[in-house]
């Protein structure tokens, strides 16, 4: 694969000279070479290239071309781009091919990548960035498919050429059928990924009676295709018939296990409703479960929106306000519209993803929206009150965002113990990344990030693709690689898909149509699966929503278990870090929805290891010291609070005698009000940093 990624040392000079694109491929070869500068395209009036660097029906417009060669005297990473004020409103489109003008080969092309929008509402013009060999000749070619008189400059930066690319993927046929492939999770209760395809009936005219009226024929019962790996890297294809789903999933997936019998269910987000494929008790059917309620789905979640211990589902709704589906303990999903997330009347929510953003430990919820002036469409952060409602907060966070994006990548980028935001563009407009402040707030920190030149798309999804220890992003066919500063070096990569570990060897693969293999390298890692305490009335089972933290000599790394990133698809409920070079663990700490802490010593590297809710507890009793002094106490209203040493990273969990969580809140400052509570014993813990206090108090 081709890096495609732009340093900041570009050198370049200036060139003013006019008609310097030739019409023929054969007249440019026979043309001085250009070197790093600016150069002007007059009316395009050449020979168009026999093929194009662009794909698509698009092309058959196409008349003409003018042509510029290129031969670099040293390997450089190059950045051809029209993206210029003195272009205004003019739009371009690029290839560059290399090889003989009888027989050429596509480098890259591109067609509105740039920024500079003039008086347009999105930018027009033109920016690639390739890799390029010392001595190899290339050729520049503009068309004409929007004009033949464009009368522009672009510019030719050499930058040095790109590290080599961390890892790659070698690309294998998935062996599944099925109109949406969508899948890679744990289908039969081994926590080994699999892949999940859905068919749906394929009804058409396939003749007509006597009078007139069409037949309708169904080629096939519509069934869920899961390619189960199995213990050892063989694998086992399961078509499961189903009845046929009111909805297809043709919008989005999630899985999750609602009912909590051991095997995870499906979601079906369509285009006019929601339907739910239930697994019975062995994994081995599913009864479909569908509402009457019209939602236009965009992306869905599993996720347990009230944190009793059962796992609801969140669906986004295009045209109304979002839906949720609140699990009562007893097998029912209640539909309900009217919980604040998402309910402008005309919808416009696009890419939901539940992330606990402020460390308070409850999940909060980020809302992509397709872009626009109107609210509406403007991004929104919804903060958990830890009562079971939410607030909306994007403004004074800093995420209200106009930007046309359709899905968010969420990650502690920078490993300073908060989730920042990567927030993709789908059409119009820069991709952005914004850093956590750890006090409500985010910073845009896109300049010289290096994200510019990753693919715009609708999917982007945050993993350690090269276990180095940091982020990256996966984004539309781009993989930005993290260097744990907020910065990325951009390179091409699988298309967007799903994201999980599909050989077992603790590398993220991809799959969307075909599965793409990640080949790894020496970095090592570790993958934690979390089993919640449902059972017992704390966590949902599959422990959607815990933070999981771990710490090595690299620091500390930080994921929240989630169902439902990107856009459409369902990726591995595992937990996956990289760390990199490092040879041990120090510890895996888990804070689960329900306030239980549970923490392992110095696991094992280099495989799984599974946490069920409470069988490690970093118990109350354990972490009781002398030191947090609480007065008064007894108390009425009031409790005080010692000496706490950052306050701008604690917060404090109230349990009552029972050991279940009652109050989860930040601690901004040293009392809190305690007045609401009902008279009796309890148990204070504040968590700041690595440091946990537990003290008992009483309410009368």
């Amino acid at each position: 694969m081709k890096p495609i990624i732009i340093s900041i040392f570009a050198f370049f000079v200036t060139v003013s000279v006019n008609a310097q694109s030739y019409n023929s491929c054969t007249d440019a070869f026979n043309a001085p070479t250009i070197t790093a500068g600016t150069y002007s395209v007059g009316t395009i009036d050449g020979d168009e290239p026999s093929d194009f660097c662009i794909t698509g029906s698009s092309n058959t417009s196409v008349t003409a071309a003018e042509w510029v060669k290129y031969v670099p005297t040293a390997d450089y990473s190059i950045t051809v781009s029209s993206d210029l004020p003195v272009n205004g409103n003019k739009d371009t489109r690029l290839h560059i091919y290399t090889g003989t003008c009888g027989s050429l080969t596509c480098v890259g092309g591109d067609d509105d990548s740039g920024t500079f929008t003039g008086t347009n509402t999105g930018s027009y013009l033109s920016v690639l960035t390739v890799e390029v060999t010392a001595n190899q000749t290339y050729y520049i070619v503009w068309d004409n498919k929007y004009t033949d008189s464009n009368d522009f400059d672009f510019e030719l930066t050499e930058n040095p050429p790109a590290p080599p690319v961390p890892v790659t993927f070698t690309t294998q046929a998935s062996g599944m059928s099925g109109s949406y492939k969508r899948g890679m999770v744990d289908m039969n209760g081994d926590f080994l990924d699999d892949l999940v395809a859905v068919n749906t009936d394929s009804t058409y005219v396939s003749g007509y009676d006597i009078e007139g009226d069409p037949i309708y024929t169904t080629d096939e019962k519509p069934y869920i295709f899961i390619r189960y790996q199995l213990a050892g890297g063989a694998f086992q294809k399961t078509k499961i018939v189903t009845s046929y789903p009111d909805y297809k999933p043709s919008w989005s997936l999630a899985a999750g296990d609602w009912d909590a019998n051991g095997y995870n269910d499906l979601l079906y987000g369509g285009n006019s409703g929601v339907t739910f494929m239930k697994a019975n008790s062995t994994g081995t059917a599913y009864t479909e479960i569908s509402g009457p309620e019209y939602v236009f789905s965009q992306r869905s979640n599993f996720v347990d929106i009230n944190n009793d211990g059962n796992l609801d589902a969140f669906v986004c709704h295009d045209t109304a306000p979002s839906v949720s589906y609140i699990n009562d303990g007893s097998n029912n999903l209640i539909y309900e519209n009217t919980n604040g997330l998402g309910d402008y009347d005309s919808g416009g929510n696009y890419g939901s993803i539940w992330v606990d953003y402020d460390n308070d430990r409850d999940i909060d919820m980020f809302m992509a929206k397709c872009g626009g002036s109107t609210e509406r469409r403007t991004n929104q952060l919804y903060r958990n009150n830890g009562n079971g409602t939410y607030t909306e907060v994007g403004t004074v966070a800093g995420l209200d965002d106009i930007m046309q994006t359709w899905s968010s990548a969420w990650g502690d980028f920078d490993n300073d113990g908060d989730m920042d935001i990567y927030i993709g563009s789908s059409t119009a407009n820069d991709h952005k990344i914004m850093r956590n402040n750890n006090d409500g707030t985010f910073t845009d920190v896109t300049a010289g990030s290096g994200i510019s030149s990753a693919n715009q798309g609708i999917e982007c999804v945050a993993g350690d693709f090269d276990n180095d220890g940091y982020l990256d992003v996966l984004s539309n066919g781009s993989i930005l690689f993290g260097d744990g500063t907020l910065k990325f070096n951009v390179y091409s990569g699988p298309p967007s898909g799903s994201i999980g570990d599909i050989n077992n060897d603790g590398f993220l693969d991809v799959f969307t149509n075909s599965v793409y293999v990640n080949d790894g390298n020496s970095n090592n890692w570790i993958k934690i699966i979390t089993i919640g305490d449902q059972a017992g009335g704390y966590s949902n089972i599959n422990g959607i929503g815990a933070r999981v933290e771990i710490n090595s000599a690299l620091g500390t790394q930080i994921r929240d278990v989630q169902s439902g990133t990107g856009f459409r698809h369902m990726s591995t409920l595992n937990t996956h870090f990289g760390i990199g070079t490092d040879s041990s663990i120090n510890y895996i700490r888990i804070y689960w929805p329900s306030g239980i802490i549970d923490q392992v010593n110095n696991p094992s590297i280099n495989g799984s290891i599974t946490i069920v809710e409470g069988a490690n507890t970093l118990g109350l009793e354990d972490s009781m010291v002398n030191d947090l002094i609480l007065y008064p106490n007894p108390t009425k209203d009031i409790l005080n609070l010692g000496r706490i040493d950052n306050l701008a990273d604690a917060f404090y969990t109230i349990f009552d005698i029972t050991g279940k969580r009652v109050v989860n809140a930040k601690l901004s400052q040293n009392s809190i009000d305690v007045s609401h509570l009902n008279s009796g014993n309890y148990i204070l813990r504040v968590v700041y940093g690595a440091s946990i206090k537990t003290q008992k108090f009483i309410k009368y």
